[in-house]
């Protein structure tokens, strides 16, 4: 027999085994599901796998064991977790799956390894199918609370909910979760009198919600739970590896950022809701100036309708739909905003549709002076909202193409032209981009060496190099940076800081120092992780970052923001340092900035008033659980906005404006800034001028500052 039959010979017998260890599989636990799903499903239809579906999965987990960065191993342990995680992704907030439901499930949480490995979706789908069954019931008993309307509903006993249930005990049975689904509903309804909304418009907005909740329901496809399932399974090795179906083989977030109807948004799935990400640079989000990351979307309304649409459990490409439009027209969303202490804080946002304009996604400079008792310091700020590169542009052969350090060169001559005595580069809220920019960017501030390290799976490294000896800027360098500084900003951040050619100052960067690709299926693509960057020192930027040399407290929450807020994000590591010059040893001098920096901040009240923001917020955020009472919700949010005016007005005293006398005074005035064009951050005001201050210190404390273009001849080790 030749080669050629034996190898599909082989290939039949290993298919017909697969497939019957499926089908054991199968009836081996279906006893689990009978003993849960008794009900005939009348508004509901169970979807179903299909077999491109199932020979997707098989592809997908071989991509998985055999390409990805991180070695696992499909066992019964990541059976388990796979488990957890699917349901998990179906039931984030415990609200529908009991107890009960659970325990009777447990026989499948072992098999699933086996499942995935010989696609075998059924027992996937079936858990699928329970779960859009209990949504079913769970609306029907939201609709018939709401049915005779509210006067049953007691809001003066001292009731409590809990915010977050992502943890907590799920309801033993079908009586205590009827209990939780009574305190969601008066919450909804209290959420809403809070905001001055009549009963009858209560009822109304909450009856549409829940109809809204079931039609999807109800409109669930079969590619809806392969997808849920599979990314439940890929999540196991990070979570930048993702399966996208056939109709959205283009990642949604990529999709929503470069549309030219959109809003520049990257958004992602979050339980019921649909949460901001980060925000493109220059998009019309960005510009407009209220939309935050880690908002959540409540409901979208076109320009040329009365009602908006609730969205709250829509699949996210549907949400993504609804918010593209025609370019120039208007989408109105209501939000609930990241520092909301519950869901009756909401804001609306208008913005007007536009492409992300890459010209507005450019770097741009200004000079700031920084007054000291015996000198005035000039101090020139290159702002890069992220690494862009004209590619069309560049494979026309075009040689005036646009790109980050085409752009920052110009700028640079610019400024010294102006006589500036440092610079300091702002890459705040600079999620990456282009991998290429951000290694000829270093290019710009050292002479020739190594910029970055790539690892793949197969322990090969692959150092990008600056070949270019020439050094366009050799004067002081400080980079900003904060939380959603990610990816190619944490690589050049990182270069400067181990070449000791800058400091670093801000808050903790995002961490990712992942590289995807993308694979195609038979049945949609995969998006897989296969590399990881590491800096010239050897350290990773994964997980952790680029910590800063000087630290500066931000708005945003660490906590929920950042590559280590993610579930089973790969590990910080090291490998070894690359040989790599070091221009400046800032360990004589780094105490006495810090110090300086300490002091400034201490007795500067932009500073104290960020500060009691960051506290304000946290405490807002820290709130386990809120009172279902009115008077106690009615003082709570008082105070709440009594804190909002006390800051609000605390600063416009120190810029010597007046003061607003009501909190509805200050909401106007917060929707006219964010609808001008002019409009700029004031803690990004600050933060520059802070960084401008830094500067001037490191000039002040070491006058070889000024003249670096000629490195100290060592070779610099690993970092701790």
């Amino acid at each position: 027999m030749s080669l050629a039959a034996n190898v599909a010979r082989r290939k039949d017998h290993l298919l017909i085994r697969q497939i019957a260890l499926g089908l054991a599989l199968i009836f081996s636990i279906l006893p689990a599901f009978a003993n849960i799903s008794g009900t005939d499903r009348p508004d509901y239809t169970p979807v179903k796998p299909t077999v491109d579906q199932a020979r997707a999965n098989i592809l997908i987990a071989r991509h998985l064991q055999f390409t990805h960065f991180r070695d696992l191993e499909i066992n019964e342990s990541l059976s388990g977790q796979v488990f957890d995680a699917y349901i998990d992704y179906l039931d984030g907030q415990r609200i529908y799956l009991t107890g009960e439901d659970i325990k009777n499930l447990n026989p499948v949480k072992k098999t699933l390894g086996a499942a995935l490995k010989t696609g075998q979706l059924q027992p996937a789908f079936e858990i699928y199918n329970l779960v859009q069954e209990k949504m079913v019931e769970r609306m029907h008993y939201a609709l018939m609370l709401l049915e005779p309307g509210l006067e049953e509903l007691n809001f003066s006993t001292e009731e409590t909910i809990q915010l977050d249930r992502s943890e907590a005990e799920r309801p033993a049975n079908m009586d205590e979760m009827d209990e939780l689904w009574r305190k969601r509903i008066k919450n909804a309804v209290l959420a809403q009198r809070l905001n001055g909304t009549d009963d009858e418009t209560i009822i109304e907005n909450l009856t549409r919600r829940y109809e809204s909740q079931l039609k999807r329901v109800q409109q669930a496809r079969s590619e809806d739970a392969f997808q849920a399932y599979m990314n439940a399974f890929t999540g196991m090795w990070d979570p930048h590896t993702s399966y996208f179906s056939p109709r959205n083989s283009e990642n949604f977030d990529i999709n929503m950022s470069l549309s030219l109807e959109g809003i520049g948004a990257v958004l992602q799935s979050d339980n019921e809701f649909t949460k901001v990400v980060r925000l493109v640079p220059g998009g019309p989000a960005s510009k407009q100036g209220q939309l935050q990351p880690a908002d959540r979307i409540v409901s979208v309304r076109q320009e040329d309708e009365k009602k908006p649409v609730n969205v709250i459990g829509w699949r996210l490409d549907e949400v993504v739909d609804l918010i593209r439009g025609p370019r120039n027209s208007v989408v109105t969303l209501e939000v609930i905003p990241a520092s909301a202490s519950d869901e009756s804080v909401t804001r609306t946002i208008a913005i007007q549709r536009d492409k992300v304009k890459l010209e507005e996604q450019s770097a741009s400079s200004n000079i700031m002076d920084i007054q000291r008792d015996r000198q005035n310091f000039r101090i020139g700020v290159i702002t890069i909202p992220t690494f862009y590169a004209d590619f069309k542009a560049m494979q026309a052969g075009d040689p005036n193409y646009k790109s980050t350090t085409r752009d920052v060169r110009k700028l640079i001559e610019n400024l010294k032209e102006q006589d500036v005595d440092g610079i300091v580069i702002d890459l705040r809220n600079n999620g990456g981009g282009a991998l290429h920019e951000a290694n000829d960017l270093v290019g710009l501030f050292i002479e020739k060496g190594p910029t970055v390290q790539i690892r793949n799976a197969n322990n090969d490294v692959q150092v990008l190099e600056d070949e270019n000896p020439s050094v366009v800027y050799a004067g002081p360098l400080a980079v900003l940076v904060n939380r959603m500084s990610a990816s190619a900003s944490e690589i050049f951040a990182g270069a400067i800081q181990d070449y000791g050619r800058g400091l670093v100052v801000g808050s903790q960067t995002f961490g990712k120092g992942t590289v995807q690709a993308i694979r195609p299926l038979n049945h949609g693509q995969l998006k897989i992780t296969q590399s990881k960057f590491y800096r010239v020192s050897g350290g990773s930027t994964q997980h952790k970052g680029v910590i800063p040399d000087i630290e500066i407290p931000s708005r945003i929450d660490k906590e929920r923001i950042g590559e280590d807020a993610l579930d089973h994000a790969l590990p910080w590591d090291q490998i070894e340092a690359v040989r790599h010059k070091r221009y400046f040893d800032y360990s004589s001098i780094i105490g006495d900035l810090r110090t300086r920096h300490t002091e400034r901040f201490t007795n500067h009240p932009e500073f104290q008033l960020l500060q009691k923001e960051i506290d304000f917020l946290k405490a807002q955020r820290d709130q386990e659980s809120i009172s279902l009472n009115f008077e106690e919700r009615k003082a709570q949010q008082a105070r709440i906005e009594q804190t909002r005016l006390e800051i609000a007005n605390a600063r416009r005293e120190t810029r010597g404006e007046e003061p607003f006398a009501t909190i509805e005074e200050l909401n106007d005035w917060q929707e006219k800034q964010a609808a001008s064009p002019d409009t700029t951050d004031d803690e990004l005001d600050f933060i520059i001028r802070e960084g401008g201050h830094i500067m001037a210190d490191m000039l002040e404390l070491d006058r070889r500052m000024a003249s670096i273009i000629a490195p100290e001849p060592v070779t610099a080790q690993a970092r701790p």
